[in-house]
């Protein structure tokens, strides 16, 4: 029987991606449409899938880059590591080149100008998109939620599963809705409002839930500081954040390399379009923020 009632933002994509409901014993099974990976979360997860003879389930949909341990001076090839990284990091480096030539999943390494921020260059390069379920060995992969996609932090361990299965198990997050209000003085950034939001709820507000940003306030709100505020839900304990996409969405990823091209671009739009949460739906929690009085901070 078809679900009609109001879905908020969340739920739709939630819906979307699920390949088996959870049940009272069990958490769901989520397909996850793209997996995030760098060098300091996968080389535990890599030699879990070498002991268990398990291949990468869809390397097309993994985008592995160089992040969090590359030196600050520009390498040209992998010898000058030595000369200015220290050996655990060098390691790693080395293991994430070795690993991604084993299971077959293209790297953007130190030869390559796609190379950087694993949270910036998810939207730079148009993989990030709206309706997407999107994770990553690391903590603020809740930074894509402010393209629309529902973007995950996980562990080591569920990094190897996602690698194995294209899947996560999940329970079902709660809903907060956060309503921003009024219009920005002057020097109000986006760190202001997210800093007043978590003032307002606490460091464990958002405990269990999946934050949707709405009210008056988004719209005059450019991607990189709907970004900042994404990124730092966790700050405030919440799963991961959101905003629904708008035409300040689409208007970023036109012409990105990987979103799609000509009449297709145009049914992504209209697809995306639709996630937005229904007039009537209802989320477990709501907080009002006035975005004037995050001067005051």
């Amino acid at each position: 029987m078809l679900n009609n009632s109001p879905k908020t933002l969340f739920e739709k994509i939630w819906d979307q991606h699920i390949v088996v409901p959870e049940t009272e014993d069990t958490p769901a099974i989520l397909y996850i449409d793209l997996h995030l990976i760098h060098e300091v979360t996968t080389p535990q997860a890599f030699t879990q899938l070498k002991e268990s003879n398990l291949s990468v389930r869809a390397p097309d949909k993994v985008l592995a880059t160089m992040d969090h341990s590359t030196p600050t001076v520009p390498i040209k090839t992998i010898k000058d590591l030595d000369l200015v990284a220290e050996s655990g990091p060098a390691g790693q480096i080395r293991d994430m080149i070795k690993n991604c030539q084993d299971f077959g999943i293209e790297l953007y390494g130190f030869d390559s100008d796609r190379r950087g921020i694993v949270h910036v260059i998810g939207p730079e390069l148009g993989a990030t998109q709206p309706g997407r379920t999107m994770v990553c060995g690391d903590s603020h992969t809740s930074t894509h939620g402010a393209f629309g996609a529902l973007a995950f932090g996980i562990g080591t361990t569920e990094v190897a599963h996602v690698l194995a299965t294209q899947c996560l198990l999940q329970r079902k997050p709660k809903t907060l809705a956060v309503n921003l209000n009024g219009n920005l003085n002057n020097g109000v950034s986006a760190k202001d409002i997210i800093l007043k939001i978590i003032g307002t709820i606490g460091v464990d507000g958002g405990t269990g839930h999946v934050i949707e940003y709405r009210g008056d306030t988004v719209s005059s709100l450019s991607l990189e500081e709907r970004m900042t505020i994404c990124n730092m839900s966790i700050e405030g304990g919440a799963r991961a954040g959101m905003f629904a996409p708008d035409e300040a969405t689409f208007e970023y990823l036109e012409g990105r390399p990987m979103v799609p091209k000509g009449d297709h671009w145009h049914e992504a739009v209209e697809e995306w379009k639709k996630l937005v949460s229904d007039q009537g739906s209802v989320f477990d929690k709501e907080v009002d923020i006035d975005v004037i009085l995050s001067s005051l901070w």
